[in-house]
């Protein structure tokens, strides 16, 4: 099952209701690419891909397979660490993936992140010689998430039936999950500006270590504390507020500051080898296990989420 290439970077969604449904979109999704010649990747749900290397048979030797739950688990590196990366490996031809960023079980916190994450591979994307096909469980799924799906994705296939979605609108859902960040009443805060930014680091390890992350774990609120807390200097306002607190087992952490982000790209977008900075987001998204982004013209705040272990 493949959607019709008149566009050179093609998006559909897929709504399957059970394994048999799933198997019939994905499989021959996968071996119509195979045929063609074009590099093939899968990235979904540890118990879809066993399903699918097993329905593939010997075909699954020539896909290159990734466990979503992991290589996804911050929406905010597919695009540049899943997607982008075996779409660049691949240059010379058309490549197709599958991915599958949002299933059931995932949380109220990750989902803006996953909707936003689905609205912004249409951009990132325009223009290149890629197929992605997005499953979705219609069994599973709320109907809210198969309803933002339509507007993500200019064609979806339900039923084994493919047509242009009337409600594609991918702006407005990057725009309407871009809410504001509650805050939370237990903190502990620093504000800090560009000779704080050594203290802003020692105080986020210190608070970090305090509810229970060690070893390398300190190690990654160190790098996103320092990343943040430049930018926030260098290019929102000269100073800002870091914040850190735990939820629901995980260790989190806040800086807020008086810049806006224009691009919503930025973090996404893997930067040109010979490019000077711009590396800064990219590393947070690698290193957190959740980023949720707030910005508007009152200022932004970029808040990751660290599981502990």
């Amino acid at each position: 099952m493949t959607a019709p290439t008149v566009e050179p970077f093609v998006h559909p969604a897929l709504f399957y209701r059970g394994e048999k449904e799933y198997l019939h979109g994905t499989v021959s999704f996968i071996r119509d690419g195979l045929k063609a010649g074009e590099p093939v990747a899968v990235a979904v749900p540890g118990p879809n891909l066993a399903v699918l290397k097993t329905a593939l048979g010997e075909d699954a030797a020539d896909v290159q397979f990734l466990d979503m739950t992991e290589a996804g688990r911050n929406p905010g590196r597919i695009i540049p660490r899943v997607l982008r990366a075996f779409a660049d490996a691949h240059r010379e031809t058309r490549v197709r993936i599958i991915g599958e960023p949002i299933w059931a079980g995932r949380s109220s916190v990750e989902y803006p992140a996953c909707v936003q994450h689905e609205a912004l591979i249409n951009p990132a994307f325009q223009g290149r010689e890629v197929t992605i096909l997005c499953p979705y469980d219609a069994d599973r799924l709320d109907e809210q998430i198969l309803t933002d799906a339509y507007a993500t994705h200019p064609v979806v296939i339900s039923g084994g039936q493919e047509r242009r979605s009337p409600t594609y609108a991918p702006e407005h859902v990057i725009a309407h999950y871009n809410q504001p960040l509650a805050h939370t009443a237990t903190t502990e805060e620093l504000v800090f500006d560009a000779d704080g930014l050594p203290g802003a680091r020692h105080f986020a390890v210190e608070q970090a270590a305090r509810f229970g992350l060690s070893g390398i774990r300190l190690e990654d609120v160190a790098l996103i504390v320092a990343e943040l807390t430049t930018n926030s200097v260098v290019h929102g306002g000269g100073s800002g507020t870091v914040r850190m607190w735990t939820d629901d087992g995980q260790v989190v952490c806040e800086v807020r500051d008086r810049g806006h982000l224009s691009d919503p790209l930025a973090g996404r977008r893997p930067p040109a080898r010979d490019q000077q900075g711009g590396r800064g987001l990219l590393l947070v998204h690698y290193l957190a296990d959740l980023v949720r982004i707030h910005t508007g013209p009152d200022g932004t705040a970029i808040r990751c989420y660290l599981n502990r272990g």
